[in-house]
């Protein structure tokens, strides 16, 4: 329980203590894991100080490298947070494989300093909005290797249901981490008077319907007609209830950040133009996948699970539905119908 003392919390539960908690109540535990989250919160917090100071540091504008693996033009920004990323995970001593959205290939970590873990991430998720100040964010999963002997690609292509653990951070008007290692869904805010983020939002679960859908409408030609349909039944309800309001920022930590806490649905379809899904599977679909159904929620492909896609390659991508349980299964149903 909180104890103030001159207007401060001088027993909050910061991540660390958070960590040390839930650790203790898991039988076999070794400590790795939260050797490996607190790095990560690390690299979170240096980012979050990169951005506010973006504009004073010279940091807006591209970083002259070109495109990235998944076609993204890398930004100054972009660089600074893989970079940080991948460093601090590098030194830790408890990860073994890295694959980021930056880098083509897996970053294999030297033997001496390697664990049994494998992260995957997009280590600034929201590039396009970087120099206009819009929210922007961190996306994270992890996995534990299972094979013996040196780590593999093997190690990494697996489906989302193996994850032992996933994230984001949220740079906005604060930074928050919104994490679970499958026991729930938690949401800290970093404390800039004491440099730790907060437990803020315990136990985070969705409602099982909102009023709000966020995609990117500048695409309708190019879905197929069950995505059609669907939008146009929130806009247009034909039982008298009143519409869903729209709302799309263009980040996917922003958007789905919102549908935690206000419910509703968020979807990046297939289409034309991508008919295999914009969104990569290993390090933004599965981390989304897996937090949203461990609030309560529902993430799918158009088809099934996310969580159950077998990814064939390191930058695979999927459509993506997630939110609300019943938001979520009317857009499959919609879908469904126009396929029959």
């Amino acid at each position: 329980m909180a104890q103030q003392s001159h207007g401060l919390d001088t027993d909050c539960m910061t991540l660390t203590r958070f960590l040390i908690d839930s650790q203790k109540s898991c039988p076999g535990a070794t400590g790795s894991l939260t050797i490996l989250l607190n790095q990560l919160m690390t690299a979170i917090k240096a980012i979050a100080s990169a951005v506010k100071r973006a504009g004073i540091a010279n940091l807006y504008g591209m970083a002259g490298t070109g495109l990235n693996k998944t076609g993204d033009e890398q930004k100054k920004l972009d660089v600074l947070a893989n970079d940080l990323f991948v460093n601090m995970l590098k030194s830790c001593g408890e990860a073994c494989l890295l694959v980021s959205e930056e880098n083509e290939e897996i970053i294999e970590i030297p033997a001496e300093k390697s664990g049994k873990y494998i992260v995957c991430f997009d280590p600034l998720d929201g590039s396009s909005n970087i120099d206009c100040l819009v929210s922007i964010g961190s996306i994270f999963s992890i996995y534990q290797k299972t094979s013996p002997g040196k780590a593999t690609k093997e190690d990494v292509l697996r489906p989302g249901t193996e994850l032992v653990a996933a994230g984001y951070a949220l740079y906005g008007s604060g930074t928050m981490l919104v994490m679970s290692t499958g026991c729930g869904v938690h949401g800290f805010t970093l404390d800039p008077s004491i440099g730790e983020f907060v437990l803020t939002h315990p136990e985070m679960c969705i409602k099982s319907r909102g009023k709000i859908y966020s995609t990117n409408e500048g695409y309708e030609q190019y879905w197929e007609n069950g995505v059609k349909n669907y939008i146009h039944s929130l806009k247009f309800p034909k039982d008298g209830k009143s519409p869903y309001s729209a709302r799309y920022i263009g980040s996917m930590v922003a958007d789905v950040h919102r549908t935690f806490l206000y419910g509703g649905i968020f979807l990046y379809p297939a289409n034309t133009k991508s008919p295999q899904g914009k969104l990569r599977v290993l390090y933004e679909s599965f981390p989304m996948a897996f937090l949203m159904e461990n609030a309560g929620g529902k993430a799918m492909d158009g088809k099934g699970r996310i969580l159950e896609i077998q990814p064939a390659e390191i930058h695979d991508r999927c459509p993506v539905f997630l939110g609300s349980p019943h938001d979520v299964d009317d857009a499959m149903a919609c879908i469904k119908a126009a396929s029959s």
